[in-house]
């Protein structure tokens, strides 16, 4: 069998969680996908307490590559792969294809980016993987679903960002499309698919049986999309399905730097007006609702934004306080020590074996009474294949909620 042990400094084993249970804690998930959407799923399964294997080609995933400033590891792969242990398998060498099924039988979940036609090539489609273990819940994640015309090309966040036409509303009407940057398309898929392994989880409870969850980009990219995927009977195909609520709402310039803000509300909008002194556009019928405000944006924008330039982003921040929903426009590295991100504990601090001490995200939810274990730092490449590889984690166990 090839082990391909990372040559690097060994961390401390990582399969005794440390902390308090969470909701999946004692589940344990497979997770042979790549880049963000499947690997960044999985580890909201582990911030809720599952155990997450990443299993990797010998090259590793295609993430680990891309440029970072970060010398021994790339921020990308790091920043999506928290509290997993790293396995390493060949899946065309018999001997790892067989290591590969022995964790089938011990997992309750796998997960997976291949296009449609590759896991049967690789014999880990479904229904081969299905007759080992009935109740595995079998996650593929792709770029254009199980079927149709596109379901064997090759899907990509940006591609789909294109093809779907957010980055046509993206841009400005007339003007070229942009790229909506920070793999939102990606980001969303993950969410769907931890959402999709626990619904599943919770149904096996019920019927005892896994099941097959689907989840595409494509799919994500359009459910980003509900409020705009509304076509009324009659309507021309070209209608305006933007959401952006006419120019008062939205990012305006300062003094110094820029602030965002959302005013649709009346109760928003008159206290903009008081905040900035204006009041007499609150008390102008024309402008007394979100429609009317943006039909004479034009008439509007320049006078609040005359006023704005008065003050800096910060200070019209501080000044607008819980009366007028809005945020000085900051960079992330800002987010590290912002004093509401530090209150709710969304950042911690990660020891990994090549870039040392690091400040990362900790957990995308909180659970009051099944917190869940803590988290610790994305595997170097295959750091724990030998660990989990060891028959006494290959011995079968029993299913979630019975004992031995």
């Amino acid at each position: 069998m090839s082990l391909y042990a990372h040559a690097g400094t060994p961390a401390a084993p990582q399969s005794a969680r440390i902390g308090p249970q969470g909701p999946l804690s004692g589940l344990r998930v497979l997770d042979l996908s790549a880049y963000i959407a499947g690997p960044y799923g999985c580890s909201l399964l582990a911030d809720q307490g599952a155990e997450v294997i990443k299993i990797e080609p010998p090259v590793g995933d295609n993430l680990r590559k891309y440029p970072s400033t970060l010398e021994a590891e790339s921020r990308a792969f790091v920043g999506v792969n928290r509290s997993k242990l790293g396995v390493v398998l060949d899946l065309k060498d018999p001997a790892d294809h067989a290591a590969l099924m022995a964790l089938v039988r011990t997992a309750d979940v796998l997960v997976h980016n291949f296009r449609p036609n590759v896991p049967p090539r690789l014999g880990i489609a479904y229904d081969q993987l299905k007759a080992i273990n009935p109740r595995l819940i079998y996650c593929s994640v792709t770029g254009y679903g199980e079927s149709g015309p596109l379901k064997d090309k090759a899907g990509y966040d940006q591609v789909l960002q294109t093809m779907t036409g957010m980055c046509t509303l993206q841009g400005k009407r007339g003007e070229p499309p942009e790229i909506l940057y920070g793999s939102v398309v990606d980001y969303y898929a993950s969410a769907l698919v931890a959402a999709g392994v626990a619904s599943a989880l919770y149904e096996r409870e019920k019927s005892g049986q896994g099941q097959q969850v689907g989840v595409s980009l494509l799919r994500a990219a359009l459910t980003m999309q509900s409020a705009r995927l509304v076509w009324a009977e009659g309507e021309p195909k070209d209608v305006g399905r933007d959401m952006r609520s006419g120019g008062i709402t939205g990012i305006h310039p300062t003094r110094e730097g820029h602030i965002y803000i959302s005013a649709n509300t009346p109760h928003f909008w008159n206290a903009l007006c008081e905040k900035v002194g204006l009041p007499h556009l609150a008390a102008n019928e024309r402008y007394d609702s979100v429609r009317k405000r943006s039909q004479h944006m034009e008439e509007i924008v320049p006078q609040l934004r005359a006023a704005l330039a008065e003050r800096t982003a910060l200070e019209w921040e501080a000044l607008f306080g819980e009366a007028v929903p809005c945020a000085a426009a900051r960079s992330v590295e800002d987010m590290f020590d912002h004093e509401q991100v530090l209150a709710e504990g969304m950042v911690t601090t990660f020891d990994h074996p090549t870039l040392g001490s690091y400040r990362g995200f900790t957990r995308a939810i909180q659970f009051n009474r099944t917190p869940g274990p803590e988290p610790f730092a994305a595997p170097t490449l295959g750091q724990h294949t030998a660990q989990v590889l060891s028959a006494q984690d290959l011995a079968p166990r029993p299913p979630t909620g019975e004992s031995a």
